[in-house]
């Protein structure tokens, strides 16, 4: 198993490369305590060409290099070459990358990556990728490569329903000899709406402010207060900071339809502008994943909640 993390700024793709060098090591070290076969041995030249070619020096498994194997720096021509020698070696099991913020691989690794499952399909090598990402994640694939869509199975992963999200809650304090009033209850589950990231949040900050065992109203409600402003100075400001001032003036046409989705007409007529004259801004925010294209002529915000904090920052808008 392989994980690894995107990130959008401009050293993401470097880091990218350096902890996928580094976790494919890792998995090598573990295949290099076997016996050294031929096929392990062709798996521990590939890592190791691989890893040198993307500048982790002081990779050493006691074997050769072998030379056109992995190492011409061109991603599309060795990442295949590695999985390929890697798979041979397995022995039964499979090679998995878990790469999360998959949306924010730049354009170079993500074809290789896409290329390089295309051809596992193909040629029957046991490589999964497994990402997860933003909802424009599957318009992002089928752009560099239209075959993407072939390749996957999408899960979106939305609100928990009830009784789920309120499970996510009770559960863990109940462990603890806990409980919830119904109206605590209800009001951390109404200011969640569901959204998985929130209830952690929310359950977070109520277990530090309430003093138990019973969590009452009072409590529910200062964990709200503390768990917002937790959200907006990390989870959406992160966001809020990536756009320029003419993309935040966009975002904040967009908060007049809540959640949404919002017509670009609806928002070009918010703006005095000419639908047309958008493009730029909203071709940016989807860059910046942002926000995305549900359908033709809509926009949405990519996080759930980002209405509510563009509403609370309207004055930072220039």
């Amino acid at each position: 198993m392989v994980k690894a993390e995107a990130r959008a700024d401009t050293a993401g793709a470097a880091t990218l490369r350096r902890n996928l060098a580094r976790s494919m090591v890792a998995q090598a070290r573990a295949l290099a305590v076997r016996s050294p076969i031929e096929k392990i041995r062709r798996a521990l030249q590939a890592v190791q060409s691989f890893s040198i070619s993307l500048g982790m020096n002081g990779v050493d498994f006691g074997v050769a290099l072998q030379p056109g194997r992995a190492d011409s720096k061109d991603l599309e021509i060795d990442l295949p070459e590695l999985v390929e020698d890697v798979c041979s070696a397995l022995d039964g099991t499979a090679l998995a990358l878990f790469l999360d913020e998959m949306q924010d691989v730049d354009a170079e690794m993500m074809g290789a990556l896409l290329y390089t499952q295309h051809e596992a399909g193909q040629r029957g090598w046991p490589f999964y990728i497994i990402g997860a990402g933003l909802p424009p994640l599957p318009g992002i694939l089928a752009e560099i490569r239209s075959y993407a869509e072939r390749l996957f199975d999408y899960r979106e992963i939305g609100k928990l329903t009830d009784p789920n999200d309120a499970r996510a809650l009770v559960d863990p304090v109940t462990t603890r000899k806990a409980w919830f009033t119904g109206e605590s209850l209800q009001i951390l589950r109404e200011a969640a709406g569901g959204y998985p990231y929130f209830l952690q949040e929310y359950g977070r900050a109520v277990w530090e402010t309430a003093p138990g065992p019973e969590i009452t109203a009072t409590d529910a409600h200062l964990a709200v207060a503390l768990g917002r402003e937790r959200l907006d100075s990390g989870f959406f400001a992160s966001r809020w900071s990536r756009a320029t001032p003419a993309e935040r003036r966009l975002l904040v046409a967009m908060a007049d339809d809540g959640e949404g989705p919002s017509t670009t007409g609806d928002v070009a007529q918010r703006l005095g502008l000419k639908t047309t004259s958008l493009g730029p801004a909203r071709a940016a925010l989807i860059h910046k994943g942002l926000i995305y294209a549900p359908e033709h002529g809509l926009m949405a915000y990519t996080v759930p909640g980002m209405a509510g904090y563009v509403e609370r920052h309207r004055e930072d808008v220039a």
